[in-house]
């Protein structure tokens, strides 16, 4: 299995420093906004580039709690499909969407042989809770339900990262408690916001100009959540009842203002009964995974290499 340093590697110093660089004068979020920072992730004007979108992938409609919902679906290539992954993508609740993460669900569905289904969910600040968590109840519901007659395969795994691994854990409770159903064998929860109070790592982490910090965090969850409750299970699920969950990865860096909520979340995981591993990346901040460099490219092949361990054990 691909190897975690134990200490930070020095391209990932270089890289931490360029990302400073390239933020340390820009506007925070609440002035650029929910709309402008939407387009100019479009644009390519984040620090990711602009979105290399597939030629594979294809979009599936289907009934939502409010209107359709879309699913982008990349099916995998050079080996046999075996099952459905769920993928949710992150963004603060606020922004994001499934085809800004084509090079990855390709490289995991490829990986795999999981046939991606990464959804478009409701936005805040125009929809804040509960719509976003009701879409990716209603698509997970769907996936169970359909997934075979759609696409070929049962649903068998979920995942996401930051809102997305929130969302991804809300989604596993929501149909254990309101359906009654597990159908999820495995769970990627990388460095979701699990805690919306807000945890130690996040509260301490200040302003600093890397990627998310304490006040864009505040920003995010104020859009989503507004007034509500954030000690609310289905809000927060690090205060839910976790027993009864699929088997998880939590993949976070160590510069991570949201590192507590992994590291409490897989404790609490692991407690409640769920065989969990935690993978913490010395030096890596917020998002790392999503860059196409050596540390991103590791962190992935260790989400690979977790599903096709946990699905081949059956």
């Amino acid at each position: 299995m691909t190897g975690i340093p134990s200490e930070t590697p020095a391209e990932v110093l270089e890289f931490n420093a360029w990302v400073a660089d390239q933020t340390r004068h820009a506007p925070p979020v609440w002035e650029v906004g929910a709309a402008a920072g939407r387009q100019a992730r479009e644009e390519g004007r984040s620090l990711l580039g602009a979105p290399r979108l597939s030629p594979r992938a294809s979009v599936h409609t289907i009934d939502g709690p409010d209107a359709p919902l879309r699913l982008r679906v990349i099916h995998p290539e050079g080996r046999t499909a075996r099952g459905v992954f769920m993928h949710i993508h992150g963004g603060g609740w606020v922004w994001g969407g499934p085809h800004h993460h084509d090079p990855l669900m390709t490289a995991l569905a490829d990986a795999t042989g999981l046939v991606s289904v990464s959804m478009y969910y409701r936005l805040a600040p125009e929809h804040p809770y509960p719509a976003g968590p009701d879409d990716c109840e209603a698509a997970a519901l769907w996936l169970h339900r359909n997934a075979h007659d759609a696409f070929g395969h049962e649903l068998v795994a979920i995942g996401g990262e930051s809102a997305g691994g929130h969302l991804a854990a809300v989604t596993c409770i929501r149909l254990r408690d309101r359906h009654g159903l597990s159908p999820f064998r495995a769970a990627l929860l990388t460095y979701g916001a699990f805690d919306l109070r807000g945890t130690p790592s996040m509260r301490a982490f200040g302003d600093q100009p890397l990627i998310l910090n304490t006040s864009s965090i505040d920003w995010f969850v104020d859009l989503f959540a507004g007034n509500r409750d954030l000690e609310d299970p289905d809000i927060s699920p690090i205060w839910a009842d976790l027993r009864g969950l699929p088997p998880a990865l939590f993949t976070v860096g160590s510069l991570d203002p949201l590192l507590d909520d992994s590291l409490f979340m897989a404790a609490r995981w692991e407690a409640a009964g769920n065989p969990a591993r935690l993978d913490v990346w010395p030096g890596a901040l917020h998002a790392f995974d999503l860059y196409d460099n050596d540390y991103g490219r590791a962190a992935r092949n260790r989400m690979h290499e977790f599903l096709n361990t946990v699905l081949d054990e059956g």
